[in-house]
């Protein structure tokens, strides 16, 4: 009788374990049905996933990942020409990245054609051919491309930020931008937020678009980093699948996402090529207007600058 009592007793201290044990299964099943289903959301939104051009990136075995991201104002046509490129480069260990962006009107020599404005290579020869020219212009090796339309990124800003994103908006703005910008911090959804980071309507022209696109940048790493959006990272990745072309497998996408969040606050830092100092206006009659560069300190800023 005693012993049936013990074993009674033993029974009854073991089942606030077994309960706390099935609620915290329970909470994972459904944390994982979560994920999976909002990662399948983002993914509808665009038709299916991204397709991929012919690109042969420089293989990656360790130290800095050197990404090159395009950006295009596609609007069906077959080619077109990049409006932003920009270097990412990404130390995994120390989860810093350090922008470098190149000016569209640089005068570059594309390899197996003329020399034209950089933003031409796009038009030429796709990812593929851009990638070669930056390489052979600033001795930096390309690993992996990102290339985006500028409709799809007002979309993955509006998944990750539905709230908008913080921005100090420096004057007013609204000369061919698609939107109406006032002075001040202001919370800019994904339309207002590419209206801004596309202003050139002022002295600074194309410099000043240049540095907002790379405040842009580092103001959707910091999002992607914020604790407060966690729960709609699943979704961002989905959309990204869907709507970011790149060399990158779907898989290793959602590790790189994985471990750049881990890694706790991003840490940016810019360049812009060609530096003050280092460039001089010209023009041709089978490109137009370009930028000139001194092409040997623009390779040793970017040295310097990845160090």
């Amino acid at each position: 009788m005693e012993q049936r009592t013990e074993l009674r007793r033993r029974r009854k201290r073991r089942s606030p374990v077994k309960a706390f044990f099935k609620v915290g299964l329970l909470l994972v099943v459904l944390l994982i049905a979560y994920g999976i289903f909002t990662f399948w959301q983002g993914l509808q939104l665009a038709d299916n996933e991204a397709a991929r051009e012919p690109f042969n990136g420089t293989p990656y075995e360790s130290g800095r990942m050197n990404v090159l991201l395009l950006g295009v104002d596609s609007r069906g046509e077959e080619q077109s020409r990049t409006d932003t490129m920009m270097i990412a480069s990404w130390d995994p260990d120390t989860n810093d990245v350090r922008l470098i962006s190149l000016m569209r009107d640089i005068y570059a020599t594309i390899p197996g054609y003329q020399s034209y404005k950089l933003n031409t290579a796009y038009y030429l020869g796709g990812a593929e051919l851009t990638k070669q020219t930056v390489e052979e212009m600033f001795d930096v090796p390309i690993h992996h491309y990102a290339l985006i339309d500028f409709t799809s990124f007002e979309t993955m800003v509006d998944v990750i930020a539905p709230d908008g994103i913080e921005v100090d908006v420096e004057k007013d703005m609204s000369e061919k931008i698609g939107v109406s910008l006032t002075k001040g911090v202001h919370r800019l959804n994904g339309k207002e937020l590419l209206g801004y980071a596309r202003f050139r309507a002022d002295e600074e022209g194309d410099f000043g678009r240049v540095g907002r696109q790379q405040l842009v940048i580092e103001a959707l790493g910091n999002e992607l980093t914020n604790p407060m959006n966690f729960h709609r990272l699943p979704k961002f990745a989905g959309a990204l699948n869907g709507y970011v072309q790149t060399d990158v497998g779907a898989s290793e996408k959602v590790r790189y996402l994985i471990d750049a969040i881990l890694g706790g606050k991003v840490e940016t830092e810019r360049l812009t090529i060609p530096q003050e100092g280092a460039y001089w206006y010209n023009s041709y009659n089978h490109a137009g207007s370009v930028i000139e560069l001194d092409q040997e300190a623009a390779r040793t800023a970017i040295h310097d600058f990845l160090q």
